[in-house]
C-alpha cells in the first residue's frame, strides 16, 4: 500500500521509489533520470541511458521538488548539476516522444485526423481512443464523445497535434485498439500530470484514460 493507505496497481510492470514523494509507482508513471560525464542530471525519458537510475513520478511538483531541494545529489551520493530548465526539459522531452508515437500510429493505420474521419471511426466502433487539440473550439469538440470504455487525451494543441499528424494543425484525432495505442495512452498520462491537467478539465463526455 502507499503512504495514503492505497493499494497500489502491480499491474503495469516493476515500481521505483519517488525521491521527491518515497511513494513508489510503476516506472510507466515516472521519469528515470541519470548523471551525466559533466555530473549533470539527465532526463532519460525513454529509459535507456546508462548509469544508475534516479526515479521521479511523473508529476509537476514532485520534479519541481526534486529539482529545488537537492533531492537528486542526495540520490546519487554526490555532487551534482540540475539544470534551471529540468522541468520545462522534461515536459518537451515528454511531448516530443508522446508526438513521435501517435506519429508512428497514423503511419502504421492506426491513428486518423479530422472531424469526419474521427466521427466515422467512432460511429463504428473503430476508435479507442479519442484526441482533441486543447486548444480548439469547446463548441466543436463538444460533438464528438469519447469511446465507450476508451481513453481521451485533450492536453496537446493543435500545433503538436499536427506535428504527429503530418499537418500544420489537427483539432480531432482518433486511435484504433491494439498497435501502440497503449504505449500512446502511457506516454499521454506522463504528460497529463506534468502539465498538471485536472481530471475533468476540457473533457468531452465519456470515460478518461
Amino acid at each position: 500500500m502507499t503512504r495514503g493507505g492505497t493499494d497500489k496497481d502491480r499491474s503495469n510492470g516493476p515500481e521505483r521509489k519517488c525521491i521527491a514523494t518515497q511513494d513508489t509507482f510503476p516506472m510507466s508513471k515516472m521519469i528515470r533520470f541519470v548523471v551525466g560525464p559533466d555530473e549533470q542530471i539527465v532526463p532519460d525519458i525513454l529509459g535507456k541511458l546508462p548509469g544508475r537510475g534516479i526515479w521521479v513520478s511523473a508529476d509537476k511538483a514532485a520534479l519541481e521538488k526534486a529539482a529545488s531541494k537537492n533531492l537528486f545529489a542526495r540520490s546519487a551520493k554526490m555532487p551534482v548539476k540540475v539544470p534551471e530548465d529540468l522541468v520545462a526539459e522534461v515536459e518537451k522531452q515528454v511531448t516530443r516522444r508522446l508526438v513521435e508515437l501517435i506519429s508512428l500510429a497514423r503511419k502504421s493505420g492506426g491513428a486518423v485526423a479530422g472531424y469526419e474521419k474521427v466521427k466515422s471511426w467512432l460511429m463504428n466502433e473503430e476508435a479507442q481512443v479519442l484526441i482533441q487539440a486543447s486548444d480548439g473550439s469547446e463548441r466543436g469538440k463538444s460533438k464528438l464523445s469519447t469511446p465507450h470504455y476508451g481513453s481521451f487525451i485533450g492536453w496537446l494543441t493543435a500545433d503538436e497535434l499536427g506535428l504527429a499528424f503530418g499537418r500544420q494543425t489537427v483539432i480531432h484525432g482518433a486511435l484504433s485498439a491494439g498497435g501502440l495505442t497503449s504505449r500512446v495512452v502511457e506516454e499521454a498520462q506522463r504528460l497529463k500530470a506534468i502539465r498538471e491537467i485536472s481530471d475533468g478539465r476540457g473533457r468531452p463526455k465519456g470515460k478518461d484514460s
